[in-house]
């Protein structure tokens, strides 16, 4: 049976890979909490009263019941995973979170990051230029940036299930959600990454991407 969290109310939700995230790492754990949509492509996230819970204008963001509000894709994971009960998603030793929060560090600021900055700054670049500041001639090159790491971590998974061995944690689900995204906007993963492809079917064919694609 789903599970009710205790303190969370009410979580934040739009379209984009960031909000993905959440939502399948709680498919992973059978958690349930109820959704409020944010229109991002109308920019509510950037004005009130979406502000007086998010100050950073970012989506999602999960609330609870004492009125605090957390953001940022990893925070709200950890949270819910201590307050479910440890999983293997982040880790039931310090040994493995650790090791997931290597992975996670690895791939967001190696791959997911330049991947999203490459899109806002190019084909989402309608979107974002009066949101943030812009710069389309990082475009390319920060694309580049994200290849190159994929190429890089194509060696890394080599022999491997997932990036922390046989063990699934939110760093797959975090690089899945931001590969799967790329592909859907123009920044498809290379054949001769051989290893990272595999990983990828593996991804895509859980429950938990199905039901959040």
């Amino acid at each position: 049976m789903a599970k009710q969290q205790e303190r969370a109310v009410k979580f934040y939700n739009s379209i984009g890979p960031n909000p993905r995230v959440v939502k399948m790492y709680m498919a992973e754990r059978g958690i349930e909490v109820p959704f409020e949509e944010v229109d991002i492509m109308g920019a509510a996230n950037r004005a009130e009263p979406y502000l007086q819970k998010n100050p950073a204008g970012q989506l999602p963001c999960l609330e609870l019941d004492d009125g605090t509000v957390l953001a940022e894709v990893t925070a709200i994971c950890e949270y819910l995973d201590e307050k479910e009960g440890q999983s293997g998603l982040i880790g039931k030793t310090p040994e493995e979170r650790a090791e997931t929060r290597m992975w996670t560090r690895r791939v967001d600021l190696g791959i997911c990051e330049p991947l999203a900055n490459g899109f806002r700054f190019s084909e989402g670049l309608e979107m974002f230029k009066n949101r943030m500041r812009c710069l389309p001639e990082a475009a390319d090159g920060l694309k580049a940036i994200a290849q190159d790491k994929l190429a890089w971590l194509d060696g890394q998974l080599q022999g491997k299930e997932y990036l922390a061995g046989s063990r699934m944690s939110l760093a797959d689900i975090l690089l899945f959600c931001f590969l799967d995204f790329g592909v859907a906007v123009g920044q498809p993963l290379k054949p001769e990454n051989k290893n990272v492809l595999a990983w990828y079917e593996r991804m895509k064919e859980r429950d938990s991407a199905k039901a959040t694609a």
